[in-house]
């Protein structure tokens, strides 16, 4: 491991020497993030592991492992591993790593395949990756431009890419352009793994957002072409990347939940405001 490897406080993103020239996270510049109000800042991997962070990994379901941070780091993601056959696909992976999670995961099959909805989640891929003989980390070539952290490991793909038998990445766009989800073909009733590119909600429904932080909407277009592009998907169970989930009859929610938000969007029912 690199212990001296930077990751950005907020966002939990590994950068790279040339990346830090700047003085500050793009990723978090943007506005879809933020840079907290005292300001930037940074700690090392090995501050980290001195701090007692660590890892928890528990069984979401057959098959599926959720990754948590503890205590919180960064923007707190759950990551999810993917058990399979033929290897597992850590998905939204997480922005710390140290023996002891190495050796959970080894226990569990260890990583063949790496990738992340969006930009917000790409963690520590690359030192995840070293850590599993280099395994593939696959990288929106859409959203190429915002990887901070470079490594023969990337793989950049479009449009659809299968990293192992049964599970497949698809590009749907929306909160960035490369926004993608994972669809776990092979699970009982299929799994589609969306991080926030789809952000199951506690009543049962889902939402689509630029920015969830800043409460920034898409159009009616984008979040229409996201429905569409899930629609030739079979799956029942969604996974977001924060412990939310739809536990069943997930492609009708999302499709219904799409309706719902372009009929607010575009002011059906602006008479109800």
């Amino acid at each position: 491991m690199d212990l001296s490897l930077m990751i950005c406080s907020t966002c939990g993103v590994e950068h790279s020497a040339e990346s830090l020239a700047s003085g500050v996270c793009l990723i978090c510049q943007d506005d879809r993030q933020y840079v907290p109000e005292q300001g930037q800042s940074w700690v090392t991997l090995g501050q980290l592991q001195e701090q007692g962070q660590g890892l928890i990994v528990e069984l979401a379901e057959k098959g599926l492992w959720k990754i948590q941070g503890s205590p919180k780091f960064g923007i707190g993601q759950h990551s999810l591993l993917v058990q399979t056959a033929e290897g597992n696909l850590l998905w939204d992976p997480p922005a710390f790593i140290d023996a002891a999670s190495i050796a959970q995961i080894s226990e569990l099959g260890g990583v063949a395949a790496i990738a992340s909805s969006h930009p917000h989640m790409f963690g520590i891929q690359l030192e995840w990756s070293a850590a599993f003989d280099h395994a593939p980390v696959y990288v929106a070539e859409a959203d190429r431009a915002w990887l901070r952290r470079e490594g023969a490991a990337v793989r950049f793909w479009s449009d659809h890419e299968q990293v192992l038998p049964g599970v497949n990445l698809i590009q749907i766009g929306g909160h960035f352009p490369g926004s993608a989800v994972a669809h776990w073909s092979t699970a009982r009733g299929g799994v589609l793994l969306t991080g926030d590119s789809i952000f199951p909600v506690p009543s049962g429904w889902a939402s689509f957002m630029r920015s969830y932080p800043n409460y920034i909407p898409l159009s009616p277009g984008a979040v229409k072409r996201i429905a569409t592009r899930v629609a030739a998907l079979e799956f029942d169970r969604v996974y977001g990347n924060f412990g939310n989930k739809l536990g069943a009859n997930g492609w009708e929610v999302i499709q219904r939940s799409a309706e719902r938000y372009i009929d607010w969007i575009t002011g059906a029912h602006d008479d109800l405001t």
